[in-house]
């Protein structure tokens, strides 16, 4: 395949730029809100209500338009079949030994809608089909979102997603006989199976009410302990808060079974976290952090005492001691102190060593300590980019799984006393070759002057001719890190003369507590910013111009695509806002929005941040004076509870009655699917297929010649 960027492209695809969108009619009605004594004008209202007639009978002509045009777009089969071939190749999980001698691995034979767990006797040895989540439902919409092992091996619990809401469902079975048994937990989120004895503590929310399951602000976050073969209703409350409704409650229990953590998250940037020993003649709760402004996680009880990762006192992270009977922060004692990066993780590998994750630029690495906190020495991963360790301190059995822009996950075994790290299965993809092509790390300033990294990868040889297509993605947000990772519909982009930058931008966690806070609050423009800046960079070194510069990003990502693209309408060609948040005044106010108050800051908080909010709310700056918008496809799904669809809806509705030129506003309303998690291969490849027909379509390229 090769792109066509003349006049014969163009002619190719002229038709179908040429159609005469007419956008439905959306329910309208006359809401203003008041804040602070600004009134703000929310006219689309109605779509808040994804239940409601109206709005249903909206989302129907929308996916008719959309429909319309994406389906008459000459090579959208071509590309459609191009990426189902880059899709259908054999993807094996990391393997991980369990206590009970067994090994167990997730594995794809190309294109399953959801991959399957198997189990081993030994490494070598025979697979079984362990639990196959294909057979849940018909269509690929119920995903496995975690497996929880019983600590005497007897038994597994495991959590469902139904259509890719956060809602979940907890059953169980014999891990022996692979028997399902009767024991069924409904309305959990946010939660796993923390097994002890013959149960299990997990948390959930009271049963919704109906109609709004998917909508209504969750609130009471629950700690419950489900003995097996009991009815729900019998569970044993553990824990609440109704004095702090807006807080997330997550049970762990110790490997010996003798202690119960709680943290506690949901408004602040870290979490408290207490601790019980449950063989105490009267067990009470013991604090060992109070407040959420920092990170605290135990990691195990070793003699005693628990070692800790955190980032009090430390904005890159470090590992302590403290006594587990007197746990306060005044007690702890540095055990690796921070770093040149930041410690991300740390994990016990066999019965004297640690493996721990540092992030430095954006890209993995991983070191081995002992339990004294000595550095034994790194652990050489094949190149930069990311990877996860499986390791216990029950054995002294190792691996971990790596991948990058152009290097496929891979999963190796790692020996603890020699340093080596051996290949167990690499994939392999028909028609692609890594050496094709290239990744390097640029720096570019931002507006404020702050140097911001970028990852670019495309192939080599790629001239710099100002007309090369670029995909800029970012998320800048929650402190959460973009690290180097495989994606088998971006080889499409790629193969096409396509570049992929990936902007680390403020915001993320890439380098520590400074620079997500620096893209918080009354910081959140430094993001917007730097995206831009990514976008500039593009283009002042000769890469690209803004006829073939391409932006997406999802949730967090969305929002910041809608607010570029209404700070610089004339930077880009083509936009892709999924899954996001869109109305910055009323987004706590659904579902778990609350949460992302620490980030946001609400409409409700003061005078000043209302108006910060106000001034950069996707939703409320779309300009409406004939300013030429990029081609923009909105993208939602019908059961996503975490960014709820009023977002894209109202944003859509607003977009399509402005007076932004003629580049086309389309939505794309997916069914059966929700914020992008556990979404069956078949959905994945269908939206991938849509997102690039739009793009090369508003681009002017033809990829099928």
């Amino acid at each position: 395949m090769k792109k066509i960027l003349g006049i014969t492209g163009l002619l190719a695809i002229a038709p179908v730029m040429a159609q005469k969108l007419v956008y439905p009619t959306a329910p309208k009605d006359g809401t203003v809100d008041e804040y602070f004594g600004v009134k703000v004008a929310d006219p689309f209202r109605p779509l808040e209500d994804d239940t409601a007639a109206v709005t249903t009978a909206w989302v129907e002509a929308e996916n008719a338009v959309t429909r319309g045009y994406l389906d008459r777009i000459p090579f959208r089969d071509a590309i459609n079949k191009r990426l189902t071939q880059l899709n259908n190749y054999h993807k094996r999980g990391t393997p991980s030994k369990h206590k009970n001698g067994k090994y167990y691995y997730y594995e794809n034979n190309g294109l399953q809608n959801q991959s399957v767990l198997f189990e081993m006797d030994s490494l070598n040895g025979t697979p079984r089909v362990f639990l196959d989540p294909n057979k849940l439902s018909d269509d690929g919409t119920v995903a496995l979102t975690g497996v929880f092992f019983s600590k005497d091996e007897k038994y597994a619990a495991y959590t469902i997603s139904r259509s890719g809401s956060d809602w979940t469902e907890i059953y169980v079975m014999d891990a022996v006989t692979r028997e399902p048994l009767p024991d069924h937990i409904e309305w959990a989120k946010f939660t796993g199976a923390s097994w002890r004895g013959d149960g299990f503590y997990y948390s959930a929310y009271g049963k919704p009410e109906a109609g709004k399951e998917f909508s209504n602000a969750n609130e009471n976050h629950r700690i419950y302990y489900h003995k097996l073969g009991t009815p729900q209703e019998e569970d044993l409350l553990v824990f609440e808060d109704p004095e702090n409704p807006l807080h997330f409650h997550s049970p762990g229990v110790s490997d010996d079974e003798r202690y119960l953590f709680l943290y506690t998250s949901g408004q602040g940037i870290g979490n408290a976290v207490s601790v019980m020993d449950l063989e105490a003649e009267n067990p009470q709760w013991i604090t060992i952090e109070s407040t959420q402004e920092k990170d605290v996680s135990v990691i195990d009880v070793i003699d005693d005492q628990l070692l800790i990762l955190t980032t009090w006192d430390a904005p890159m992270g470090r590992v302590v001691t403290v006594p587990i009977s007197n746990p306060s922060r005044e007690n702890w004692v540095d055990f690796i102190p921070e770093q040149n990066g930041v410690m991300s993780s740390i994990q016990r590998a066999g019965s004297n060593l640690l493996i721990v994750g540092v992030e430095k630029d954006a890209s993995d690495h991983f070191y081995l300590y002992d339990l004294k906190g000595n550095l034994v020495r790194e652990i050489v991963l094949p190149t930069l980019g990311s990877a996860g360790f499986a390791s216990s301190k029950h054995h002294d059995e190792v691996f971990y799984g790596f991948t990058s822009f152009v290097y496929p996950s891979a999963s190796f075994s790692y020996d603890l006393k020699t340093g080596e790290s051996k290949l167990i299965k690499s994939a392999k993809i028909e028609g692609f070759n890594p050496g094709d092509y290239v990744t390097e790390q640029v720096w570019y300033t931002s507006k404020d002057g702050t140097r911001v990294p970028m990852f670019l990868t495309y192939k080599k040889g790629l001239e710099r001719n100002g007309k090369n297509p670029v995909y800029l993605y970012g998320y800048g947000g929650f402190n959460v890190n973009l690290n180097p990772a495989f994606s088998a519909n971006r080889l499409f982009w790629l193969e096409n003369g396509g570049i992929y930058a990936q902007a680390t931008l403020r915001g993320g966690g890439e380098y520590g507590e400074a620079w997500h806070e620096a893209g918080t609050k009354m910081n959140k423009l430094n993001v917007f910013n730097d995206f831009i800046a990514a976008g500039e960079y593009m283009i002042n070194e000769g890469w690209t111009s803004p006829d073939y510069l391409v932006i997406e990003g999802g949730s967090n990502g969305g929002l910041l695509v809608g607010a570029t693209v209404n700070m610089r309408p004339d930077l880009f060609k083509v936009a892709i806002p999924r899954v996001g948040v869109m109305d910055m005044m009323r987004y706590h106010l659904f579902t778990i929005g609350w949460n992302w108050a620490s980030d946001y800051g609400t409409s409700a908080d003061s005078p000043e941040m209302a108006a910060y909010l106000l001034g950069y709310s996707p939703l409320h700056n779309i300009k409406n004076d004939g300013t030429p918008y990029p081609a923009i496809l909105v993208t939602t799904a019908d059961h996503d509870d975490r960014v709820v669809p009023a977002h894209s809806f109202k944003y859509a509705a607003t977009l399509q009655e402005a007076n932004t030129g003629d580049a086309p506003k389309l939505i794309r309303i997916d069914s059966k699917a929700g914020h992008g998690a556990g979404k069956p291969i078949s959905k994945i490849i269908d939206e991938w297929t849509d997102i690039y027909s739009f793009t090369f379509q508003n681009l002017g390229i033809d990829p099928s010649k």
